[in-house]
């Protein structure tokens, strides 16, 4: 994760007001992490979503599955490229795809990552 990512990280959802639960699962806060940081290691990820890196490579396989998410092999490290063209999953959103979500949750810099 950048430095940039992780200073704008909030705090955990079980503190403060309305602990226990979060608008976004945890396959979208996953989905967040790996754009903000195409090369982030799942246990980084794991550590900011604030579940176990077993859980990320779970929904990393998911998201692999559905054809959100493509992994390359980069020497030692792996490389998540987005494919922000497909629609979201439920039928109340299908309507959007995938990158009009990151849109909406992604600084405009983070998004220019996406499709350069």
């Amino acid at each position: 994760m950048t430095k940039a990512a992780a200073e704008r990280r909030p705090l955990p959802a079980g503190t403060g007001e309305g602990r226990g639960w979060t608008f976004f699962s945890n396959h979208g806060h996953v989905l967040v992490c790996l754009a903000q940081d195409a090369d982030a290691r799942l246990r980084d990820v794991a550590q900011s979503v604030g579940i176990t890196e077993r859980a990320v490579q779970k929904i990393v396989a998911d998201l692999e599955a559905a054809g959100v998410v493509a992994r390359e092999r980069r020497g030692r490290r792996n490389h998540y490229r987005l494919h922000t063209e497909r629609p979201l999953r439920h039928p109340i959103e299908a309507h959007r795809t995938v990158g009009a979500l990151l849109a909406v949750l992604l600084e405009r810099s983070e998004l220019r990552r996406l499709v350069d």
